[in-house]
């Protein structure tokens, strides 16, 4: 533990954010389902990063102690599960429209997955935090996934640790296979979904799904 820094100060401000982050995302996702509504948001997640894993990232990064803050964006991460691929797009929308989060920078990885077959879409931006010293803005990552890429993301993660990040090329091979499984899974069941929802409208049957905008 680097002595120059509190953590506990330096932390706090992450944890509450996360915190405060968890309860809304999660009030949004009630609200959906007290109006009888499909909520796009299925659970929510939160952590923030150990110490010994900040001053990993700094030193592989080369930030500087005094930096952390201003340069390293996930210290403070959100991860939001949806049902559906489109439901992940309705979240961002949410996300983008409250006045407490300023998005800084967004990436697609559903639409442009990376080279292993990961897909996920990240956020980071400034959540507006209310201290007894007044409002600050604090950095923090949103991870936007359906339960399919969450399930092949945790693994890979899981095996990516285990091996020290040096999978031998036929299990990287493989790997991407089942990201590509779960991608036609997942757009398996958005099609069904839409099939669904067809035969409801057909049949004069109240289909409950609402893409509303939800707040908190």
């Amino acid at each position: 533990m680097n002595p120059i820094i509190n953590w506990t100060a330096f932390l706090q401000p992450y944890e509450l954010t996360v915190n405060e982050l968890k309860m809304k995302l999660e009030g949004i996702r009630s609200q959906y389902l007290v109006k009888g509504l499909t909520s796009p948001i299925e659970s929510v997640n939160v952590r923030v990063k150990s110490i010994n894993s900040i001053l990993k990232k700094a030193k592989r990064m080369g930030i500087a102690l005094e930096e952390i803050g201003e340069k390293m964006h996930d210290i403070a991460g959100v991860r939001i599960i949806c049902q559906f691929v489109e439901d992940i797009y309705t979240v961002v929308k949410l996300l983008k429209n409250r006045d407490d989060i300023q998005i800084i920078y967004e990436r697609d990885y559903i639409q442009t997955p990376k080279s292993s077959g990961y897909r996920s879409y990240h956020l980071h931006g400034y959540y507006r935090l209310e201290t007894i010293d007044g409002p600050t803005s604090v950095l923090f990552e949103v991870q936007i996934r359906t339960m399919a890429m969450n399930f092949w993301a945790t693994i890979e993660h899981s095996l990516h640790y285990k091996f020290q990040e040096k999978i031998p090329i036929e299990i990287q091979e493989r790997l991407y296979e089942a990201a590509e499984t779960a991608a036609r899974l997942d757009q398996q069941m958005l099609d069904i979904k839409r099939e669904i929802i067809a035969y409801a409208n057909g049949n004069g049957i109240r289909w409950n799904g609402g893409d509303g905008d939800g707040t908190l």
